[in-house]
């Protein structure tokens, strides 16, 4: 799992790319499941039979929880498929991988990673009837994330994070990765006082999408380890909204030093690639951090950006440690976690 982005660039096992007869075998499935009059919700894993595609889902789920901790699966033909039908093959391909958790608090299981500002002026939540505004307390995360701006180093609220590409930018929004593990040993080589620190609480905010009785804020170190086995979970967009709340400890300089620091060494170990339509990115997010540049959209309607985005439970997801149970809900290795806790239904 420690490697550099120079690593990625001289190799090319980590793509696996997507084969006529895994095509066959994805076509028959979708259409197996069309038959029965399935929606994509309704699919579970035994609906959509991938015999010999699974297999390669199995060494993918290897490769992300033992090895580099990311995959791609290059050259899907999505030019083929309407976008329900895309949908519906995701989530299948995805039923293989692991459990999707939800990625919002209104229930959202595949995200659709988009310019939303470009296309309705604001960044909207599912499930509301409006467009949504970020607050004065500051841009969310899922804005940043639903614009054309460049984002951060950071990880997503899951074990596996997978996006799938249907539709790449005129120009921009290429993918960064790093090997977090081999960012945590250059710094602890550099500098291990201001290690000593990302390995100490920082308190995060949930940004208003804490439910059932969770706290707003809560505290986790930046770097762990449980039984010889990293992990790492970090937005410095909610190490920042913490600060606006006055009842958080305020930051030190030390750790806004280490936070910094970080930043650097992800940038010079990372990978930068494109995503190239068909493209499925995987990610492990206890080891990997994942960025993007900015891009800009084609002018003509349906030509934007588009990455379906799904958060994955892998039934083979490594144990965390003592305390993580405030963000991930169990800490047991292959648990059901992750994602965004959904408030319970009212009571008639």
């Amino acid at each position: 799992m420690v490697w550099h982005g120079q690593d990625l660039a001289s190799s090319e096992d980590w793509i696996h790319p997507v084969s006529a007869p895994a095509v066959a075998e994805i076509d028959a499935a979708l259409r197996a499941v069309q038959r029965r009059g399935l929606t994509w919700r309704e699919i579970g894993k035994k609906d959509f039979p991938l015999p010999g595609v699974s297999a390669v889902l199995a060494q993918v789920n290897r490769d992300l929880e033992w090895g580099r901790g990311l995959a791609l699966l290059r050259g899907l033909p999505v030019e083929r498929y309407s976008d329900d039908e895309l949908r519906t093959i995701w989530w299948g391909l995805g039923c293989h991988l692991g459990t999707a958790v939800h990625q919002n608090a209104h229930g959202e299981l595949i995200g659709d990673v988009r310019d939303e500002v470009r296309l309705y002026g604001e960044v909207v939540q599912p499930a509301v009837p409006k467009p949504v505004v970020p607050n004065s307390d500051g841009v969310t995360s899922r804005a940043k994330a639903r614009s054309s701006g460049p984002l951060r180093w950071h990880t997503d609220r899951c074990d596996v994070v997978g996006l799938l590409c249907v539709r790449a930018a005129r120009r921009g929004g290429r993918s960064r990765v790093v090997s977090v593990p081999a960012v945590s040993n250059a710094i602890l080589a550099r500098r291990p006082d201001l290690h000593a620190l990302l390995c100490a609480d920082y308190y995060r905010s949930r940004q208003g999408e804490e439910a059932g009785g969770e706290a707003s804020c809560y505290a986790m170190p930046i770097f762990a380890m449980r039984d010889g086995k990293f992990t790492t979970q970090y937005s410095r967009t909610f190490v920042e909204a913490a600060q606006k709340i006055p009842a958080i400890p305020r930051i030190t300089p030390a750790q806004d030093e280490a936070l910094d620091l970080l930043a650097q060494v992800c940038d010079e170990y990372a990978y930068e690639m494109e995503l190239r339509v068909g493209d499925i990115q995987l990610l492990n997010n206890h080891v990997v951090y994942h960025g993007r540049t900015a891009y800009e959209d084609a002018p003509e309607p349906d030509r934007d950006r588009l990455l379906l985005r799904l958060w994955l439970a892998p039934p083979n997801s490594r144990p965390l440690p003592e305390g993580f149970e405030v963000l991930w809900g169990s800490i047991k290795g292959g648990a059901v976690r992750g994602g965004i806790a959904q408030s319970a239904p009212a009571r008639a």
